[in-house]
């Protein structure tokens, strides 16, 4: 493989999944963990991606308020527009991070009276410029990578809620295998935030959808709710609506 496609490669995935792992790109690309470096190396100093210890970040992760470095954000917003429907004023509701949640926050009604949990200083941020939302950020330990708190203490306190609603993204979803992702750490906070939430909304644009990582979250029965940038009657959508979620 040459190299340009070799970043093209990493690239995509860097765009889909906000994070990867240099273990992760040797076995995909199938070339060796120092070339895997020099290829990041070298986007790093392009000003593509964060080089970090075992792998790499992407730029729009890093930079919530920069709207111009945010990946596939028009699709994202439809996503957003779309999950307004499901919100609803008195609701107490539970939210993960991420620049697709940062762009649902943009787009709540101004009036909106509602309690919000988040694990997301940023999602907290622009939350807190709602007059007629509570804002409540669930505090821990705090992910370099993910831009989210974690650990036993975030779970424990996750315990003590009861949410109308749960609003997250992912980073991978297929209709066999459910929820995946690649952060152990970060599985064991979704799998707190689904249990004790009502129910779940997954905010997902479709480049991710009928993707599998190698650690599970949830399954589809778990999931309520299915919100992408398409036409919920698109037949790449015919199997999660097959499984019983909600596409919107």
């Amino acid at each position: 493989m040459l190299k340009r496609e070799r970043h093209e490669q990493i690239m995509r995935q860097i765009n889909l999944h906000n994070r990867v792992l240099t273990t992760d790109l040797v076995d995909m690309l199938q070339v060796s963990e120092d070339t895997i470096r020099r290829d990041l190396q070298e986007l790093s100093e392009s000003q593509k991606l964060l080089k970090v210890h075992g792998g790499a970040l992407s730029r729009s992760y890093q930079s919530a308020y920069d709207d111009n470095a945010i990946y596939a954000r028009e699709a994202k917003i439809v996503i957003a527009k779309k999950t307004i429907s499901l919100i609803k004023n008195g609701m107490v509701i539970l939210t993960g991070g991420g620049t697709t949640i940062i762009e649902l926050v943009k787009q709540l009604p101004v009036h909106l009276k509602a309690t919000f949990f988040t694990i997301s200083p940023f999602v907290a941020i622009e939350l807190a410029k709602y007059d007629g939302i509570e804002v409540i950020l669930i505090g821990g330990i705090f992910s370099k990578n993910s831009k989210v708190t974690f650990g036993g203490h975030v779970i424990s306190q996750l315990a003590g809620i009861n949410a109308d609603l749960c609003l997250i993204g992912t980073s991978a979803i297929h209709p066999e295998y459910g929820l995946t992702d690649t952060d152990w750490e970060i599985n064991e906070l979704k799998k707190a935030m689904f249990q004790c939430s009502k129910h779940v909304a997954i905010l997902c644009i479709s480049e991710k959808l009928d993707i599998t990582l190698r650690l599970k979250v949830a399954g589809l029965e778990n999931i309520h709710h299915l919100i992408t940038e398409l036409p919920a009657e698109e037949e790449c959508l015919r199997e999660y609506r097959s499984r019983g979620l909600n596409i919107h």
